[in-house]
């Protein structure tokens, strides 16, 4: 790819994001779950957020799942069809129930209670990467809360990583995107790494890196620890991100505009969304990852897990300012 040698997909090719997507349900006002007199409806899914972003960043893309025959399904599939994705293969399931997530913001952290057992996402198996859309795509994305809803989602995430990254038709980015409540004590880190590893892009928190293999790592530890991905990138929290790439370790480091937060829920998803949407543009992965960057800030400035983007002349503007310029411009851009 231009600019960004052993990116494994062409620019022009369309992208899938499979996984599960729920309604969501938080306090309308400022304030914990059990004192809220209103609850104000979304809906929730890492995989829809990111094709969310792609289609506001002008990529196609489609996104996979299944919703059951009920309100929240119907919500949820409107709400990611009017941001511009195709929803065309998504299907419903007349006997499972959409998902549900209940978010209960305290002082110092917002807990999410998820209601998703049976679910019927949670029935997607391996069966699905037959579906068209997955096997004329450049590149499919996939999340690392997909295999902690089963066994058959499992499987369908190993299915699609079996195939060794050169025979593949298609590339898969991966991020680790570790949510505690869904795993059985003591049983992602083992299966998050094995998976990280045999994708082409990995997206990883350094803070979850440090809480599912050692507290003590770096951002160079773990490429260390994940030397399969052909581009791994590390996002340091608020002070940068670093994009991995080569067996020799290269890396490019960008740091974060400063951001006021309103709620961090879905910056992660927007920053994967930016960063591929620059390297599926031909951009370099400075760029990529300044694009991630600025995706990622609309999510931090919204109570919901999509907000809006500046528009294309400010984004183009921001990604070619200099090195002394940046952060301190995208900070002060809107």
């Amino acid at each position: 790819m231009n600019g960004t040698p052993g990116v494994p997909f062409p620019p022009d090719g369309p992208v899938v994001c499979l996984g599960e997507t729920m309604a969501a349900l938080a306090p309308s006002a400022p304030g914990p779950l059990d004192t809220a007199e209103d609850l104000r409806l979304s809906v929730a899914g890492a995989e829809s957020n990111v094709a969310m972003y792609l289609a506001d960043l002008g990529r196609a893309v489609s996104w996979l799942s299944a919703l059951g025959d009920d309100a929240f399904g119907r919500r949820v599939r409107a709400a990611v069809a009017a941001a511009g994705v195709d929803v065309t293969g998504v299907r419903t399931d007349p006997r499972r129930p959409t998902g549900l997530l209940v978010k209960d913001p305290g002082r110092e952290r917002t807990r999410v209670h998820y209601y998703r057992r049976g679910s019927a996402a949670s029935a997607l198996g391996p069966e699905w990467l037959e579906d068209e859309r997955v096997r004329s795509a450049a590149l499919l994305h996939l999340t690392g809360v997909t295999p902690a809803l089963s066994p058959s989602c499992r499987e369908l995430v190993e299915r699609a990583l079996a195939t060794p990254p050169c025979r593949r038709p298609y590339a898969v980015s991966f991020d680790v995107n570790h949510r505690p409540a869904l795993w059985p004590q003591g049983t992602a880190a083992e299966v998050l790494r094995a998976l990280a590893d045999r994708a082409d892009i990995v997206f990883v928190g350094l803070d979850e890196a440090q809480d599912l293999w050692g507290a003590e790592l770096e951002p160079g530890d773990v490429r260390r620890l994940l030397t399969g991905p052909r581009v791994l990138v590390v996002k340091d929290g608020g002070r940068a991100a670093h994009a991995f790439t080569g067996a020799a370790g290269e890396v490019c480091t960008v740091p974060a505009p400063r951001t006021e937060v309103v709620e961090p829920v879905g910056a992660g998803d927007a920053f994967a969304a930016g960063f591929l949407a620059g390297l599926l543009r031909g951009e370099d992965l400075r760029r990529a990852l300044r694009l991630g960057h600025v995706t990622a800030s609309s999510a931090l400035r919204v109570t919901g897990d999509h907000g809006p983007l500046p528009d294309a002349a400010t984004i183009s503007c921001l990604l070619d300012l200099g090195d002394e310029d940046w952060p301190a411009g995208a900070r002060t851009a809107r």
